[in-house]
């Protein structure tokens, strides 16, 4: 896989404009997409692959979904269409968030939006777009635990090995990168780039 640096923030110092004595504007750059890291055909791929697996495990039972919003809501769409038509389903969505409109973890989880659907004595898949410092991954999953759940997975579209705080299993896994800040296909920077049919690295300005 392609590596890059930790993503840090930067900006840029105007210049000083023609007939002016004392005029220095700070103007903030955008961030440029990079390299596609992992191209629509492979992630399509991989999703076939993950929806046969998770046909054949849940075969003759119902599955519960709870979908972290928002960046997997691609995923999610893809995923359970390529799961088994016999097997019965529910779809129910959580909004939680600990990024904001920046680009690190604040560290703090605010629970924006519960799920509606009841789960106890169910079969439960948590799915989740990224995995990287785990926190929102660790608060959801010690919530619906709490619940009764008869059961409780997750399938995670990407994971940043090494530094979650997420430590227990990641049942069905899209890709493993590297430390670097990835938007398209469901993630974004700042509500931008959710739209792009591949994964991105976006670049450090």
């Amino acid at each position: 896989m392609p590596s890059t640096d930790s993503f840090n923030s930067d900006r840029n110092w105007g210049v000083r404009p023609p007939n002016s004595r004392q005029c220095y504007t700070m103007h903030p750059m955008e961030p440029t997409l990079g390299a596609v890291l992992v191209s629509r055909e492979d992630i399509q791929q991989r999703v076939d692959e993950l929806g046969r697996r998770i046909s054949q495990d849940y075969a003759g039972k119902t599955i519960t979904i709870v979908a972290i919003l928002k960046g997997s809501f691609i995923f999610l769409a893809d995923l359970v269409r390529q799961l088994d038509p016999g097997i019965p389903i529910e779809v129910d969505f959580m909004s939680v968030s600990s990024y904001g409109n920046s680009r690190a973890s604040s560290g703090i989880v605010h629970i924006e939006k519960d799920i509606e659907v009841s789960i106890e004595g169910k079969d439960v898949i948590i799915v989740e777009d990224i995995v990287d410092s785990g926190l929102t991954l660790q608060n959801v999953h010690e919530i619906l635990s709490g619940r009764g759940a008869r059961s409780l997975r997750v399938a995670a579209l990407l994971e940043k090995p090494g530094n979650s705080r997420y430590k227990g299993p990641l049942d069905y896994i899209g890709f493993q990168i590297e430390h670097q800040y990835v938007v398209g296909y469901g993630l974004d920077s700042a509500q931008k780039f959710r739209n792009l049919p591949d994964i991105r690295v976006l670049n450090e300005i």
